[in-house]
């Protein structure tokens, strides 16, 4: 678990991610925390049954770089957000982020000290010598999250700007 002044990041086990994707407050109930309008989208959705959970449910995986870090606003105490890795580290040491955060709590600065603290997090670990990550072409709040923690534009293409942060 990871916390700041404002947020708690907390790393989902399976039967968690289970729980998250049934999406019937059973989460909540286990964590402790207020019920929030959450749902999930279908990029999220197809993450979760073919990439998450089966990365997650392997043990010979390192399941912090497969699973969901759920987002806690500690001032509402519900969940406002996720973020991710998409797998462990390849042979040069990268590995590839991602994030949403729910609708009501965009624009507030929420994502940006979530990210910093995952990145915080990969300067911890040996094996991680690069950070990269995508956005949309026209999402530039999420363009914006990753400039504010340092990451560099590499490419543009076929509708998406890809992003890249050196850790070591």
């Amino acid at each position: 678990m990871i916390e700041t002044e404002r947020l708690i990041l907390r790393p989902l086990t399976y039967e968690q991610l289970l729980k998250y994707s049934n999406l019937d407050d059973s989460l909540e109930e286990e964590l402790h925390l207020e019920k929030s309008s959450r749902s999930i989208s279908p990029e999220l959705r197809e993450a979760l049954d073919y990439g998450i959970l089966p990365n997650v449910a392997d043990d010979t995986q390192n399941y912090l770089f497969s699973t969901l870090w759920t987002i806690i606003l500690k001032e509402t105490n519900k969940m406002m957000g996720d973020v991710c890795f998409k797998g462990e580290p390849n042979i040069d040491g990268e590995i590839e982020i991602s994030y949403g955060t729910h609708f009501e709590y965009r624009r507030k600065g929420y994502m940006t000290e979530a990210v910093g603290e995952m990145l915080k997090w990969t300067k911890t670990q040996s094996n991680v010598q690069k950070v990269l990550a995508n956005t949309d072409k026209n999402n530039i709040s999420s363009q914006r999250v990753l400039r504010n923690n340092g990451f560099s534009k590499i490419n543009e293409a076929e509708g998406f700007i890809y992003w890249e942060i050196r850790m070591k």
